[in-house]
């Protein structure tokens, strides 16, 4: 290779490395900008950018790092529209830096040996230069495969379903079609960077690891050759021992970011499985409660038919004396005492008999509309305190959506039947306002507008679907809020 071939392929190389480097970051990044089918375009977006950027500082002779600090404030400002926090913006490009360091630094410290290994041939200048060629599209093409296999890792860490993550119908499904394959129709929340914590401190404890790996990989790619007395010193000439030192501490830095991510995963799953279990036990609670007036209703009845008698003969005295009107008026007062005490509808099963009953008396005074066409199953494979559950939850979201609208156009609606060996049961009501759903897949609260907040207690709602191999579907439409749970009988 000629002097003049040698140097087109070195600025060939430049612009190429630079390249295929855009090219991994828009990669990097499609998984997480906006929705599926805008994502290209949010990644041409962002490899153009990157490669505008990297071959005008190149120009200029930018102070080394600046380009680093270029890229991180592009992406924090364009989140919105990548349609990312700027917490997770941010976040992913400390990543992708120190992936494409610490992958470069390992790189180079195999290249040495292998320089070592086949000494570079001293005459002619065209096999010197082919020899350089070479040498230098190996080291390219060998850091781009270790570097897609870290960025690659880390996609898959910050993607992956933690153990606290349940699942959520497709909007688009039915629990109603083919029961026996309803896992084919549910899918998992893409929910990814839930797992930051919120403010600066966290942020900054989560790209502590990231950042302190790029710093290192600066200061040490500034030391790796040095040009002394006219002659090139290379770092691991000088200090062989850096030899394993330094791609031993670039890997260790990159394990350092993906385990601060695996960490966190784990500590906001375990955060909402704190939070599942206090409002369970609060609710399991409250159904206790429940019950125990249940009891008190029951024995007061009790209580009732034993003075029965007693008013019987009262009225039957009154009746011989000719003290109609007496007996009349104690006839009343006896149907007004025993009034407090009818259930009025029957359920068949004393948990969800007292639920259904209070939700029924609360919509009563608050003058909503209340229809009911439940029915407990008689099998006992299911759990009452669960059942409960399901109905204290779903029954209380809508009574709280109904108190944000005027009377005449709310309502509430409960259903509940078998279909061979699943239960279904479904609860409908009117809102006002735009639902907006969170990355769990349930509706949260919009702060612009006054919007109930459907989302408390859902996802208990949705772990006891789980737990009897079942799944919930959350469908708003036209104004009417509806969740249909199906669970399975246990085997």
């Amino acid at each position: 290779m000629s002097e003049t071939g040698f140097q087109i392929f070195h600025q060939a190389y430049a612009v190429g490395a630079e390249l295929l480097y855009a090219v991994c970051l828009a990669l990097f990044l499609c998984p997480f900008v906006g929705e599926r089918e805008h994502r290209w375009k949010k990644g041409a977006a962002v490899f153009c950018v990157y490669l505008s950027t990297s071959l005008f500082l190149s120009r200029i002779a930018a102070p080394q790092g600046s380009f680093i600090l270029v890229l991180l404030l592009f992406l924090t400002a364009a989140s919105k529209a990548l349609e990312l926090r700027k917490n997770m913006a941010f976040l992913l490009g400390l990543l992708y830096w120190n992936a494409k360091i610490s992958s470069g630094l390992m790189v180079e410290s195999l290249f040495f040996i292998g320089e070592e290994i086949v000494p570079e041939p001293v005459e002619p200048p065209e096999a010197v230069y082919l020899h350089t060629a070479v040498l230098l599209t190996l080291l390219l093409l060998s850091h781009l495969v270790l570097f897609i296999i870290m960025l690659y890792a880390l996609l898959r860490r910050i993607k992956s379903r933690t153990p606290g993550c349940t699942f959520l119908m497709d909007h688009s499904s039915s629990v109603y079609s083919d029961m026996s394959e309803h896992s084919s129709n549910s899918r998992f929340p893409d929910a990814p960077g839930e797992f930051l914590p919120s403010g600066l401190p966290g942020l900054c404890y989560m790209s502590l690891i990231p950042a302190a790996g790029i710093l290192f990989g600066q200061m040490i790619a500034g030391l790796l050759y040095e040009i002394k007395d006219g002659q090139l010193l290379q770092l691991y000439e000088r200090h062989p021992a850096f030899l394993a030192v330094v791609p031993l501490l670039a890997l260790l830095f990159y394990m350092g970011g993906y385990l601060t991510i695996l960490f966190q995963q784990e500590m906001a799953a375990l955060r909402e499985e704190q939070a599942a279990a206090f409002v369970e036990r609060q609710q399991v609670q409250a159904i206790r409660a429940r019950i125990q007036e249940a009891e008190q209703f029951y024995s007061q009845i009790r209580r009732i038919r034993h003075e029965t008698r007693g008013h019987l003969n009262n009225i039957k005295g009154m009746l011989h004396s000719g003290e109609y009107a007496c007996a009349e008026d104690y006839i009343f007062r006896m149907d007004e005492s025993m009034g407090g005490f009818e259930l009025t509808l029957c359920t068949g099963n004393p948990v969800t008999d007292v639920i259904v009953n209070d939700k029924r008396q609360q919509c009563e005074d608050q003058g909503i509309p209340f229809r009911t066409d439940f029915h407990y199953p008689d099998s006992g494979s299911f759990d009452a305190f669960d059942v409960g559950i399901v109905l204290q939850n779903l029954l209380q979201n809508a009574l709280e959506a109904c108190e944000k609208i005027s009377e005449g156009e709310r309502f509430i609606s409960l259903a509940g039947r078998r279909k061979g060996r699943f239960l279904l049961i479904e609860v409908k009501n009117s809102f006002a306002g735009d639902l907006v759903f969170g990355a769990d897949g349930l509706p949260v609260t919009d702060k612009k507008t006054d919007v109930s907040m459907h989302g408390i207690g859902l996802s208990s709602v949705r772990r006891i679907a789980e737990k009897y191999m079942g799944e919930m579907e959350v469908c708003p439409e036209s104004q009417i809020f509806r969740v249909t749970v199906m669970v399975q009988e246990k085997s």
